[in-house]
């Protein structure tokens, strides 16, 4: 047990890290290209942090697990609505952009409902991968044309992201594509590692594979998620860590259920409907009161009792889910 315990949590730092660096590769390799920061962190950002979900989402389905994978991609979004944002509220009062407020937010919540007559037949299908595959390619390509008509502030918030990645073109191209094979690596490594031993751990520890999926495995997936939002709220650069949080929460849904439900149907316990489902829908909304009470004063942020509410909030559904 101590040995998968240490794979676990290999497994995670290998997440973490791959991540890291595929986001690092792909910033210098479209930064060379020339598109604009804001493209860059509203495409880049939020895949490669939701790039651990979809390997270990691939992965467990591919190995016969699919309660982790249904479970890690539920769980996620819980973790980062409730875990993510609430703890990064509390770091710094978290200013919310009111675009956010009346398009991703409601995105996310419309999508999140859309779960519900896809698994009504017990499955995430291949027709079911299909529908949400497109729907990430649609949003991607709204993304990419609202990002030409970025305000200066937003562009500005991305601006030192991407500013070492265009230093030098020649060098950029060369380190991008070192960087993006190291990433991609650490995201199969740690995604194998991490399936493994949550299979061995949640039939040792006498905790279902929807569980493991939902809490362990969750968390730990959502450890870059984290790491750039938080950091983002010490920089002051609050916006960044809302719409990473809520991005990753759209690509969870589309890229990671629909790619995987595409390459291989996934099996839905039926009590996901009932109980986790729901839950998830619970705090979106949440999170939408929580920024719509004070957009109806003049203001867009998420203070620190709030937070602390999304927090609290997270944490007893965890309880009440297990």
């Amino acid at each position: 047990m101590f040995l998968m315990t240490l794979l676990l949590f290999g497994g995670f730092a290998a997440l973490y890290f791959g991540a890291d660096w595929m986001v690092r590769g792909a910033a210098r390799l479209q930064g060379s290209l020339g598109l604009s920061p804001i493209v860059i962190g509203l495409t880049v950002v939020s895949l490669g942090t939701s790039a651990p979900e979809l390997i270990v989402a691939l992965l467990a389905t591919l190995r016969g697990s699919a309660d982790i994978a249904v479970g890690n991609v539920l769980g996620s979004n819980l973790a980062n609505i409730g875990l993510i944002l609430g703890a990064t509220a509390l770091v710094r009062p978290l200013m919310v952009a009111e675009r956010v407020v009346r398009r991703e937010i409601p995105i996310m919540i419309l999508l999140t409902l859309l779960i519900y007559p896809l698994i009504m037949d017990g499955e995430v299908g291949r027709f079911d991968g299909a529908i949400l595959t497109l729907l990430m390619g649609l949003y991607l390509t709204y993304v990419f044309h609202r990002g030409r008509k970025a305000p200066p502030p937003l562009m500005s918030g991305y601006s030192e992201f991407s500013k070492e990645e265009r230093a030098d073109k020649t060098k950029a191209i060369l380190s991008a594509l070192v960087f993006l094979l190291a990433g991609t690596g650490g995201l199969l490594l740690g995604g194998r590692a991490i399936v493994e031993s949550a299979i061995y751990l949640s039939k040792d520890l006498g905790i279902s594979e929807l569980g493991m999926g939902l809490t362990v495995v969750a968390i730990g997936t959502s450890l870059p998620e984290m790491a750039t939002s938080i950091m983002a709220a010490i920089r002051g650069q609050t916006d960044i860590a809302v719409g990473n949080v809520i991005g990753s929460n759209i690509f969870n849904i589309t890229g990671v259920l629909g790619v995987t439900g595409f390459i291989k149907p996934i099996a839905v316990d039926p009590g996901v409907f009932w109980v986790e489902l729901p839950a998830v829908v619970s705090l979106s909304l949440l999170v939408l009161l929580v920024t719509l009470f004070p957009m109806a004063k003049g203001e867009y942020r998420i203070r620190r009792w709030e937070g602390a509410l999304l927090l609290g909030a997270y944490i007893w559904l965890g309880f009440s889910i297990l």
